[in-house]
């Protein structure tokens, strides 16, 4: 049978599939107005589905189930939301006096600084001027990108509560729809990576709440430990801010370090708000996450990194929450596709073997660029029987043999020797 496939060269596959990822990107930032808002939508939604199972159980009909649904997520984030403006409003009639003992840290900062480093602080005025007068020069600028940022979030406000309806709504027609767009793909493993996704968002999404749940409480207890007023406002912001992975809990700790500065006679409170954020952090990365998101959640941390920075480069600070949610979809489907396999397995965890001290060795072996070396134990008996005694005694002496196999090259010599 005659195969009339054309094979091109690897550099010419290369290049098309560099150039096509190219042009996705380029889509992907010209249409983020729509595409960000579609993907908050359906994170929103895969964690909102088992509510809606749940609705549907109890004979509600599919669509007021959805409806529900998305109301109750929106209570859930309206009350988040009023916690922290309200308290920011409590904090904000303080100004006055919090604002007086900044002035006297800043103060006492200046005088340090003329002291260890004979910096007149008219100098540091001069300096603070001039960087005032450099903002000033962008505040148009500055100004025009909050306002398109607002005009972003309210159209994101209308936009994900209703695409978050159809998704629950039309779920089984958007299945149905993957089903026959890869039609030459089997159904079953189809339906199995669709499930795979879903479990893999819904772990990463549900432990990220119960691990901020934790964090809050944590933070809480170190800050009321210290003795910082509003402990549950600064608490619960910094676990908040775990959306952004890895850098979250340290920004979340700058407020409350501040505030400690500003209202304590003594800085070593600011110290120790920033150490036991530290601490918490630490705790979150190495115990609790591990233990609840286990291992379906499965991105090893420079993996991670790079695609965090690569979503704030697309959508800013959308992208940096969007990152690991999507890196992890983009797993599973490399993981079923067996021509993107190793590209699925490279995001993936490395294995207990690859990090051991002799994990190259093994590695060599195991993909047969070394040969595997065959230890071999030999046994040499000496029986020594002394009949003319009463009664008879033996006597045995053994040593052990090792002996390792011959590499390839001494086999090959070996082989040639004898055929000469």
């Amino acid at each position: 049978m005659d195969n009339n496939s054309k094979k091109y060269p690897y550099s010419l596959d290369l290049a098309s599939s560099l150039i096509a990822t190219a042009f996705l990107l380029a889509f992907m930032y010209f249409t983020q107005s729509l595409l960000v808002p579609l993907l908050f939508s359906i994170l929103i939604s895969i964690s909102l589905f088992p509510l809606a199972r749940f609705f549907e159980r109890l004979r509600f009909g599919r669509a007021f189930a959805a409806v529900l649904s998305v109301i109750i997520a929106i209570a859930i984030i309206w009350a988040i939301g009023w916690f922290i403006v309200h308290q920011s409003i409590i904090i904000g009639k303080d100004a006055s006096s919090i604002t007086a003992k900044v002035v006297s840290v800043l103060e006492r900062a200046q005088a340090w600084v003329e002291e260890s480093f004979g910096i007149e602080r008219s100098e540091i005025m001069n300096q603070l001027r001039d960087q005032g007068n450099k903002m000033a020069s962008n505040a148009g600028s500055v100004v025009t990108a909050t306002f398109g940022s607002i005009g972003n979030m309210v159209a994101g406000v209308v936009l994900v509560p209703l695409f978050s309806f159809f998704l629950l709504y039309y779920r089984d027609f958007f299945r149905e729809f993957f089903f026959r767009a890869f039609k030459s793909v089997p159904h079953t493993k189809v339906d199995k990576t669709l499930n795979k996704i879903y479990d893999v968002v819904q772990s990463y999404l549900l432990g990220l709440i119960t691990v901020m749940g934790i964090v809050a409480v944590l933070n809480t207890v170190g800050l009321m430990a210290l003795g910082i007023d509003y402990a549950w406002f600064f608490g619960t912001l910094a676990s908040l801010l775990m959306l952004l992975p890895y850098i979250g809990i340290a920004i979340g700790s700058i407020l409350p370090a501040l505030f400690a500065l500003a209202v304590k006679d003594s800085a070593w409170y600011a110290i120790g708000v920033i150490a036991w954020f530290q601490v918490v952090q630490f705790m979150e990365g190495n115990i609790i996450t591990p233990n609840i998101v286990g291992s379906k959640v499965s991105i090893n941390p420079l993996m991670a990194i790079i695609a965090i920075l690569l979503g704030g480069m697309l959508f800013g600070l959308s992208g940096l929450i969007l990152a690991l949610p999507l890196t992890a979809t983009i797993k599973v489907l490399f993981d079923a596709i067996p021509s993107m396999e190793a590209f699925g397995f490279l995001i993936g965890e490395p294995e207990k073997e690859h990090l051991k001290r002799n994990a190259t060795q093994v590695l060599l072996m195991k993909w047969g660029v070394v040969r595997k070396p065959k230890n071999s134990k030999k046994v040499e008996v000496e029986v020594d029987v002394d009949t003319e005694a009463v009664p008879e005694t033996i006597t045995m002496k053994y040593k052990e043999i090792h002996e390792s196999e011959e590499s390839p090259k001494d086999d090959e010599d070996s082989a040639a020797n004898s055929k000469s």
